[in-house]
């Protein structure tokens, strides 16, 4: 049985990023080891993914020389002692100490999976050392996986590795999206109870939701200031589902302030339910500053709900304005602001958007497609049928 080796940083990424991926290749022939810091997500993970094994690399999501060079040698004497076949990266840290580790313990196969540049919002110095990583890692590795093809175009564009070595696996994403679990009609009613309670909506509130990291590259600061600017504040509720990361990327304490503080500013911590609370609201808002192959915007078509975001290039490659979504120029808040009245007034135009959406998003991107396109990949690789 050939062994599969998938390195994240952290386990979020695991049970979020890449859920029932590594049960999908222990169910089809592989011996899985999933491999990450500790963190609390790991119980899920366990209990998500079944037949796989776990190690604990404890890796840091900051530049750490000294606790860098310690992870890079655990993981050099795990890939000696289980002898992989194949080592898959993700995320930068655990991309760039994975792929060296498998260089120098001649793992005869080395897989990178980008799933976004966080380079793009740095600043000189900081841009130029990630540069270097990546640079490193995609050397290091045999094939480059980007998860969109606007990230294929940067690296090519920034000539960080050669066109041979990357592919786009399926139609582009991490993971595609679960059709059955983000479906209408598969909800369960505690849950959409317990998240319109959370929500608190008055009887005809218009119901903003934004998915994901409360941090300063999703565009939050620029959300939480077009939304109370907006003519419609006082006839509407911003949601805002996800953790604040103030040590990594922080929101200014403007924003802070007006998450707290503001009556119809709503913050859920982050809640494995968000089928739920794109079920309950009318326009989910994705304004990211960066992203790869946004998977928030797979959910929301799949549930058919009405998208507004902002017009990167990772957004682009799903959506099209006033086709499938209302779309931005990126981090100009007054165009938020007109695009969330235009969602409120034009409400049958933003739900036959997401209708054309949903179509786009079930006819493209089933998670089923996705993981049997990641085998077809792997069984590639090794030769096998």
């Amino acid at each position: 049985m050939p062994k599969l080796i998938r390195i994240t940083t952290v386990p979020l990424s695991l049970k979020l990023l890449l859920k029932h991926q590594l049960r999908y290749m222990a169910e089809s022939g592989y011996e899985v080891l999933a491999v990450a810091a500790d963190g609390k997500e790991w119980t899920d993970v366990m209990r998500s993914e079944q037949r796989i094994d776990q190690a604990i690399v404890p890796f840091t999501r900051k530049i750490t020389p000294l606790a860098d060079v310690y992870c890079l040698w655990l993981l050099y004497k795990l890939f000696r002692q289980h002898r992989p076949d194949i080592v898959h990266t993700h995320t930068p840290k655990a991309g760039l100490l994975g792929m060296l580790a498998a260089w120098a313990a001649r793992v005869p196969h080395r897989v990178h999976t980008l799933a976004g540049m966080p380079l793009l919002s740095r600043k000189r110095f900081q841009r130029s050392l990630l540069l270097f990583a990546e640079k490193t890692t995609y050397r290091l590795a045999h094939e480059v996986w980007p998860n969109a093809h606007s990230l294929k175009e940067f690296i090519l564009r920034e000539k960080l590795t050669e066109e041979k070595k990357i592919s786009i696996i399926g139609n582009g994403s991490s993971n595609g999206v679960d059709l059955e679990h983000f479906n209408r009609g598969n909800l369960q009613e505690n849950h959409l109870v317990a998240a319109t309670m959370r929500i608190s909506p008055s009887e005809n509130d218009f119901l903003f939701l934004a998915v994901g990291r409360l941090v300063r590259d999703k565009g939050i600061g620029d959300l939480v200031e077009a939304f109370v600017q907006s003519k419609i504040v006082n006839r509407s509720k911003l949601v805002l589902l996800g953790d604040f990361e103030q040590g990594l990327n922080p929101l200014d304490r403007k924003t802070m302030n007006q998450i707290a503080d503001h009556p119809k500013i709503v913050h859920v911590p982050w809640s494995d339910h968000v089928a739920h609370y794109l079920a309950l609201s009318d326009v989910l808002v994705h304004a990211s500053h960066r992203e790869g192959f946004p998977n928030v915007l797979l959910e929301a078509g799949a549930m058919c709900c009405p998208v507004i975001c902002s017009d990167i290039e990772g957004n682009l490659e799903l959506v099209s304005h006033k086709k499938t979504a209302l779309v931005f120029p990126t981090g100009q808040v007054k165009a938020l602001q007109e695009a969330l009245e235009y969602a409120f007034v034009k409400r049958v135009q933003m739900q036959d958007f997401a209708e054309n959406l949903y179509k786009k998003v079930v006819d493209g991107f089933d998670r089923k497609f996705l993981h049997a396109s990641m085998l077809h990949a792997y069984n590639r690789m090794l030769h096998r049928k």
